[in-house]
């Protein structure tokens, strides 16, 4: 029998090769880690990026719960808004009607451009390409718990399931995920989808083909935009927007939170906060302007009157989106002296005193 040597060489080519196998193993089992996919852009939500829930058939609520961000129905009637006290939103009730909650605002062609941006928005999710393969293309064999995923685009052909262990997203600020999935996304009960490295909420995005269901006490990252309907159950959180096209969104005890648009799309940043700022110029004469900010879509009525309380002007009375506003008064029909202006988008109440001097 003749014994085969093996140059130096020819022995560092063989060792190579297989640390490369083992290296490709590593990468495509399912213990961890996918590697980054090519890099993907924000989705434009347009105006449905302005509500924290947005519905087709019904938002319904079992107390308590706490929603910060605008809650829209169209096109069902406000009515169909069911269950929320008067604590539970921080934001505005937008309806097609006039039988919503009380304080509601019914705008029905804003509802309707929002509603249009969420088909956009669903569309966008899934065109996007190039189409996922690979570890990109229903990793998990379609459940993704106990994951870490970097940004990317990711591809399910069926129904996508969070259960077992906890997901983690990794990646920067700037970094973008988005999930396509062919049917439902269902999350079990105490399962957290938890963020590493600088993620944010506002650059996840889970494009579900028919309905969402997020279980009991779980905490969730990101945008939903469902075909169908989405479900919150008992005490879940989740840290983005529920936007169902066609159906409801239903939610128990839950907290929801619209994330704030730390990274721009077209360079156009989202305040944070409501703010009214001094006029300026002051003293003026005779116009000065006014700056406001808005961080969500919100009825916003500003207005003049003079010390004794005493309505002047009403400058603006109207919806308005989210950013920076600035708003010119003319007071060349006024006398000098001093003038209060006031502001109310929402809830929020801000006054502050100008001088008029002739």
């Amino acid at each position: 029998m003749k014994t085969k040597f093996l140059s130096i060489a020819q022995r560092a080519r063989h060792l190579g090769g297989v640390l490369s196998v083992g290296l490709t193993l590593l990468l495509i089992s399912p213990a961890t880690t996918i590697a980054q996919a090519q890099a993907q852009p924000l989705v434009n939500l347009g105006a449905a990026g302005d509500f924290a829930l947005l519905a087709g058939s019904l938002v319904s609520n079992v107390p308590n719960s706490a929603v910060t961000g605008n809650i829209g129905l169209s096109p069902a009637a406000g009515s169909n808004i069911t269950g929320f006290g008067d604590a539970e939103i921080v934001g505005i009730f937008y309806t097609v009607d006039a039988t919503g909650p009380a304080g509601s605002v019914p705008s029905a062609t804003m509802l309707l451009a929002a509603k249009g941006d969420i088909t956009i928005a669903f569309n966008d999710c899934a065109g996007r390409m190039p189409v996922p393969e690979g570890v990109y293309l229903n990793p998990g064999a379609g459940n993704i718990g106990g994951m870490t995923l970097t940004s990317g685009l990711y591809k399910f052909t069926s129904t996508l399931s969070i259960s077992g262990s906890d997901l983690t997203l990794t990646g920067s600020d700037t970094d973008v995920w988005i999930f396509q999935i062919a049917s439902d996304l269902n999350v079990a009960n105490g399962i957290h989808v938890t963020l590493a490295g600088g993620a944010l909420p506002a650059n996840i995005f889970w494009q579900v083909g028919t309905s969402a269901t997020l279980g009991t006490t779980c905490v969730f990252q990101g945008t939903i935009i469902a075909d169908q309907s989405i479900a919150l159950n008992t005490g879940a959180t989740l840290n983005g927007r529920a936007l169902a096209s066609s159906g409801a969104v239903t939610i128990e005890g839950s907290t929801v939170t619209k994330p704030g648009l730390t990274a721009a799309i077209d360079d156009e940043m989202v305040p944070g906060t409501y703010r009214l700022s001094q006029n300026f110029p002051n003293p003026f004469n005779p116009s000065t302007t006014i700056n406001y900010q808005l961080p969500m879509s919100s009825q916003v009525t500003l207005t003049i009157t003079d010390m004794l309380g005493r309505e002047l002007a009403v400058l603006v009375n109207d919806v308005q989106r989210a950013g920076n506003h600035e708003i010119e008064w003319d007071a060349s029909n006024y006398s000098s002296g001093t003038y209060i202006y006031r502001l109310q988008a929402g809830s929020f109440v801000s006054v502050k005193q100008m001088v008029l001097v002739k």
